[in-house]
């Protein structure tokens, strides 16, 4: 894969289009060194952007909960992801807008710091192997657990908050696996490193863990429209550790794992059964669904 500093074409700085290459910022902004950046994941499918509206909506939340006021107004970064999109002639691939203070201050006050915003653009396939997505990823059980809601702005999309994601990721793949379950502050779980988790039981209903302290995903949103429109209860609830062999499937979602089978979790094995294969169609289906003119 070729490295992100090497790649060709634009990339939407500051209101203009600036070459890939020389996009720069300086090494001692507020946001690389206090985490005070936030950002947003979207999908390119044929063409189209997905769900373009509600991901500028959550990253201006993102912001406003950061204390951050992001100088453009929402329809000009939505203008200006399309227009990144069209310049860069992405077809089926992936959207990262992000907003960070610069290096006006160092120290933790940033008062006056400018806000940069930046939105770059790329073809990407999938996030797992295509051949895992068929017959379902391995997690491990991760040391870290999400912490307190009133300890950190959990339901933002902040850079700083993914430290604890690339830890357990890292633990996860050097022990075989492909990902990571995370708890929560209270032992229950919460979501893996970059996705939200479903469990499907016997009866074909699903569960979710209640996203009281981590991101309530875009994606995990339209999983669940998609199943209630096939009648499939779901059971959003605290879900115990001890719960994990009592179900029969389980699965991912997320923008960058779509809808994702989890063949394992620790010792315990699941089953990439057709609730979820179908779910994964209609989410394809529905994601290419090309918009009416």
């Amino acid at each position: 894969m070729v490295p992100f500093d090497k790649r060709s074409g634009k990339i939407w700085y500051n209101n203009d289009l600036v070459d890939w290459g020389d996009v720069k910022f300086h090494v001692l902004s507020h946001g690389l060194h206090y985490g005070s950046c936030v950002f947003e994941g979207l999908r390119v499918y044929d063409g189209t952007i997905f769900k373009l509206e509600e991901h500028t909506d959550r990253l201006y939340h993102s912001a406003k909960r950061m204390d951050i006021k992001i100088p453009y107004s929402k329809d000009e970064i939505n203008n200006a992801t399309k227009k990144i999109v069209s310049v860069q002639n992405v077809k089926n691939g992936y959207i990262r807008p992000f907003v960070w203070r610069g290096s006006e201050m160092m120290a933790v006050s940033a008062q006056n710091t400018k806000i940069h915003v930046a939105i770059a653009t790329w073809e990407w396939g999938t996030y797992f192997d295509s051949k895992l997505k068929t017959e379902g990823i391995k997690l491990n059980i991760s040391k870290w657990k999400r912490p307190a809601p009133d300890t950190i702005p959990w339901d933002t999309k902040a850079s700083g908050l993914y430290m604890i994601c690339t830890l357990s990721k890292h633990e996860a793949e050097k022990q075989g696996y492909t990902d990571s379950l995370m708890m929560d502050h209270e032992g229950n779980v919460a979501e893996a490193t970059g996705a939200n988790i479903f469990f499907k039981d016997s009866n074909g209903e699903l569960h979710t863990p209640i996203p009281d302290s981590f991101l309530d995903g875009i994606t995990r949103r339209t999983v669940i429209e998609i199943a209630k429109s096939k009648n499939i209860k779901i059971n959003e609830r605290k879900i115990s550790p001890n719960e994990l062999s009592n179900f029969e499937g389980c699965f991912l979602t997320g923008t960058a794992a779509e809808i994702t089978p989890v063949s394992k979790i620790a010792d315990q094995s699941y089953k990439v059964c057709n609730v979820i294969l179908d779910l994964s169609a209609s989410y394809e289906k529905l994601v290419r669904a090309k918009k009416a003119a």
